[in-house]
């Protein structure tokens, strides 16, 4: 039985897939795009988070650390007075997961949803998700993924899941590695591989000012999906201020490389001239 870490699950979430669904984020990704809502599923390995901004520096935690830096063994979590500790990332055996998932699934079910796996990058992790799937084969399953991941792993997966949200942040492959951090060769190719198979998916584009919010972008992501027969629609996330708000937790520094003031340009025309359907999330 092989294990694996999440660090959140989210009930009743209504836009990651069809229908009312329970939502879990798998721990680890290997992209570190400039925008990262969910700093704390970057990192595989589980770790100390930390509400600064309410902390009275009372001393508790460190009268219990017997540890130079932090190793996230949580001693301190239960000894904070506010409550203001805990330890982001939980192992757990794929038969766990499957139970904690199907314990609710009967309502999700009644409401035309499932359970959707993201992260991080669920991908990364692609033993302990195909194992829990396969103790899910009644219900629906979704993943919201940024095809970074070996073709291999991506298309066995992609043949377990019944519906797929794909994240396509950019086309230009400069400016993907630049924003990023790696290069989008593999997204590309999965991204091809995806829109030839036969799953139901969506693309889900997370728009940032003055990176991708223009014609160019969303031009070349309408050439790559516009013959995908069962592409349900574009979804357009428009980027949030509030993207930085956990670095601080988890000891990091928020450092966009982007003008987080500027408006986003939404562009749905583009899209309606391909035949294609887009949303606003």
């Amino acid at each position: 039985m092989s294990a694996g870490t999440i660090f959140d699950i989210n009930e009743f979430a209504i836009y990651d897939g069809p229908g009312i669904r329970q939502t879990v984020f798998l721990k680890g990704c290997p992209l570190r795009c400039s925008w990262c809502h969910n700093p704390e599923g970057q990192n595989p390995s589980p770790e100390l988070m930390i509400n600064k901004a309410s902390c009275i520096s009372c001393g508790h935690c460190k009268k219990v650390c017997n540890n130079e830096s932090c190793i996230a063994c949580g001693k301190c979590v239960s000894y904070c007075p506010l409550n203001l500790r805990k330890i982001c990332g939980e192992l757990l055996t794929a038969k766990e997961l499957a139970e904690y998932i199907r314990d609710k699934s009967d309502y999700y079910a009644n409401y035309g949803g499932g359970v959707t796996f993201t992260g991080g990058e669920p991908l990364m992790q692609p033993q302990f998700l195909a194992e829990t799937l396969s103790l899910l084969p009644d219900i629906h399953t979704a993943i919201e993924t940024s095809g970074y991941a070996d073709n291999k792993i991506f298309n066995s997966i992609i043949q377990l899941i019944d519906y797929v949200i794909m994240d396509i942040k950019l086309v230009d492959s400069s400016l993907h590695l630049k924003y990023t951090g790696a290069e989008n060769k593999i997204i590309l190719e999965n991204l091809a591989s995806l829109c030839s198979s036969n799953k139901k998916f969506v693309v889900r584009i997370p728009v940032i000012p003055g990176v991708n919010d223009n014609k160019t972008e969303y031009s070349a992501v309408a050439e790559l999906v516009k013959d995908a027969p069962l592409l349900e629609r574009v979804e357009l996330l428009p980027y949030h201020k509030t993207a930085g708000a956990k670095y601080e937790m988890i000891n990091r520094k928020y450092t966009p490389m982007f003008d987080v003031n500027r408006p986003v340009f939404i562009d749905q025309e583009v899209f309606s001239q391909y035949g294609i359907r887009s949303v606003v999330l």
